[in-house]
This record gives structure tokens, C-alpha cells and sequence, in this order.
């Protein structure tokens, strides 16, 4: 019988043991046990074998999290990280080796912009960017030696979108790796496997739990890309816990209804704060003023949980709008049930120059608000009394 995706995130779950519980079981677990030392022996003897050895190798609860997120993805396999960070690295790593050049937007978030152009360089890792509203300029960035080809869309925080079929294109002609973050847009909203990409990855973080409670990072794509990655992560640690896997599969039974309030309470806020004295934009990916508008309503279900406004007055205008609010959290987190609001410039993307910061649309007022799950006319009300106070 076919399933709606909304009912594999529901209905995945590990088989039920002999106390025939209802919930799905939490395996937390260092180890597991053998009938006997040949068991054992073949356990260590094949890397492919389907048995539990040690939870840094494999889980019951962890692969439970991570059948449910390939199944939402379209994927054949995945592997869990202890970390949205973690999950970016290891595939890096996997991939990646010296002599290699990997392409990026130049938009990503600001850790990830950190191993790109600070880590990767001294293990001779070469990195071009390219700015995501001129998609037509990638082709000439591919070198004989491009391995990789590196997205978010929606950006982190700038909310710029990529035609993923025009990208997957590209790699496929020129037999590149294409990995995407679809961290902001969850699979409940949008698949970029079904568009091409080979590689698709989280921060289970952010609304994949949904509560602001625990780390995790996810990778799913096919069986042979997931295999060279599972041993990475198996022989160097990052791997997620059994009790953060079991909150994160809990979470994925309210991930499609949580994303459809997240993006209708951010598509009303949106529209109310589009002529607001106090700002010079507003920007959300199912805005009609959005540049993108058409590629996000080809390739997304909703707009998301995340949208961004420009203040007048710069950084101080930023700081005096956070420091108004009174309901809204200030923190810099996403993703969470509670709004929040961010400023980057001052915060996530800190570490970047000015030039750099100006060059992926983070501007000195710009304040990011991942809109969370309270009535709208209160999150509204907060937002326009902080404005007032700019």
C-alpha cells in the first residue's frame, strides 16, 4: 500500500519488541550483545553487515530517524550527526581531497562559510563562489577538478532561491556531486531530490524538532554515496545520540501540520509589514515580490517558517528593535515553536567582512524572524511596538 508522506512520518518505526509498546521504543545504548564469538567476529569482519556493534556505528533509534527522513526525501539511505555542522563536514570530507574544487553560493550560513574558505584551503581544497541571483554564471566556474557543487535555498538568512533543476543539469553534464541544505525548507515543503540533487542535508536542529531542544544533523541521498559517508562519520565520531534521534523521530509525526502554520503565520506577517514606515523591505519566498517568487512556487509547497525585513538605521535600528520586543525570543536559533528574531550582522554572520556580508544581501539592519507557532496578531503586535521604538 502507498503511503502520503505525512503518514511515513507518522508510521515508520522501529518493529515492536515483546513489550509491544505503542510509542516507538528509545534504544540508548553504548553497545549490543552477540549468541557467540563467531557472531561477534563476523559483525567486525564486514562494514556492510546488517547488525549493531556500538551506537557511534548504529542505532536502532538513530536509523528509525534516518529511514524516515530518506523516505520525506525520496532517498535510498542516509546517515545522522551529532550536529546540522557535523552533517556538512563529514560530507565535505567524504567527498572532497586534495587537488579537488568545490562551488558554492557565496549565501551559506556562517560556519559553513568557515570550513569553505578557512579549512578546507589548508588541506588543498579549492573553493569558488557564485552569487545565487546569477545562476547563469556557474558553468564557467567549473574546473576539470570540481567535484562538488554546494546549496541552501532558502539562503541562510538572505532567503535567495535556486532553480535546483537548472543546477542539477549542470553537475550532471559535468559529473558533479550536487549537495544541498534544505534546512529551511524541510522535506514536509520541498524535495530537492526530485529536482536532481544527489546529496540533500539538515540541521535536524531547527524545524525538524521544532521545540528548540536538541542538535542533529542528517544526510540521505543513494546507497552509494551514503555508504563512504556512513564509514566517515562511523570511524570519526560525530554521530548522533540515540535520545537526541528519538526526540528528533518524534518530532517528524508534526512536521508536515507544524510547516504549514509556520508559513501561513509567516505569509500573513509578511503581508501586514510590507509597507511599514520603519522598513525599507520585506523579503519571503511567497511574497510576489520575491526575485525568486516563480522558482520557489515550482519547487516549494509554502513559503517556510523564515522571512526578513530591512530596518531603517542600520545596526543601531537592529539593536533597537530587538531590544524593544517583549513576546518575540532573541536568540540564534530557528526553527522553534516560539518566534525569534536575529540580526546576522551582528550575530550568525559576525565573523564575515562588511564586504562579505554585503555581498549575500546581509545588510547592516537586516532582522531575521523564523515566525513560530503562537497566534499571529500577538506575534505582530510585539514586531510593530519594537518598530516603534527604532
Amino acid at each position: 500500500m502507498s503511503q502520503h508522506p505525512e503518514t511515513k512520518a507518522i508510521r515508520i518505526q522501529t518493529a515492536q519488541t515483546g513489550e509491544k509498546e505503542h510509542s516507538t521504543p528509545l534504544f540508548l545504548t553504548s553497545s549490543f550483545t552477540y549468541e557467540s564469538a563467531e557472531e561477534m567476529a563476523a559483525a567486525f569482519a564486514d562494514d556492510t553487515l546488517d547488525v549493531n556493534i556500538y551506537s557511534r556505528f548504529s542505532n536502532p533509534t538513530v536509523d528509525e530517524f534516518i529511514a524516515k527522513i530518506a523516505a520525506l526525501e525520496g532517498a535510498e539511505d542516509g546517515i545522522a550527526t551529532g550536529t546540522g555542522m557535523a552533517a556538512v563536514f563529514g560530507t565535505f570530507m567524504t567527498f572532497l581531497s586534495k587537488g579537488d574544487h568545490i562551488i558554492s553560493a557565496s549565501a551559506v550560513f556562517g560556519s559553513t562559510h568557515t570550513i569553505l574558505t578557512k579549512y578546507l584551503p589548508k588541506w588543498g581544497i579549492d573553493y569558488s563562489y557564485f552569487n545565487m541571483n546569477q545562476p547563469e554564471d556557474i558553468e564557467q566556474l567549473i574546473r576539470p577538478n570540481t567535484k562538488m557543487l554546494y546549496v541552501e535555498t532558502p539562503s541562510n538568512p538572505g532567503l535567495d532561491i535556486i532553480d535546483l533543476q537548472y543546477v542539477a543539469d549542470l553537475c550532471k553534464k559535468s559529473n558533479i556531486l550536487f549537495v544541498v541544505d534544505n534546512c529551511f525548507a524541510t522535506p514536509a515543503v520541498q524535495q530537492p531530490i526530485s529536482f536532481g540533487a544527489d546529496l540533500v542535508l539538515h540541521s535536524a536542529t531547527k524545524f525538524i524538532d521544532g521545540q528548540g531542544r536538541v542538535l542533529g544533523g542528517v544526510v540521505v541521498g543513494r546507497k552509494e554515496l551514503i555508504q563512504p559517508l556512513y564509514l566517515f562519520i562511523r570511524n570519526t565520531g560525530p554521530s548522533l545520540s540515540p535520545f537526541n534521534a528519538w526526540i528528533l523521530t518524534k518530532s517528524l509525526e508534526t512536521l508536515f501540520i507544524r510547516m504549514e502554520k509556520h508559513a501561513d503565520n509567516s505569509l500573513k506577517l509578511a503581508k501586514a509589514l510590507q509597507n511599514h514606515p520603519k522598513l525599507t523591505s520585506v523579503k519571503y519566498p511567497f511574497l510576489e515580490s520575491h526575485p525568486q517568487y516563480e522558482i520557489a512556487k515550482k519547487q516549494m509547497s509554502n513559503g517556510g517558517g523564515i522571512l526578513t525585513f530591512e530596518i531603517k538605521g542600520g545596526i543601531e535600528g537592529g539593536r533597537k528593535f530587538l531590544n524593544g520586543l517583549k513576546l518575540l525570543s532573541v536568540t540564534n536559533n530557528l526553527g522553534d515553536s516560539r518566534t525569534i528574531a536575529a540580526h546576522p550582522a551582528s550575530t550568525t554572520h559576525s565573523k564575515l567582512s562588511a564586504e562579505e556580508r554585503a555581498a549575500v544581501g546581509i545588510t547592516p539592519g537586516l532582522i531575521r524572524i523564523s515566525t513560530g507557532l503562537e497566534h499571529i496578531e500577538d506575534i505582530l503586535e510585539d514586531i510593530e511596538k519594537a518598530l516603534g521604538e527604532v
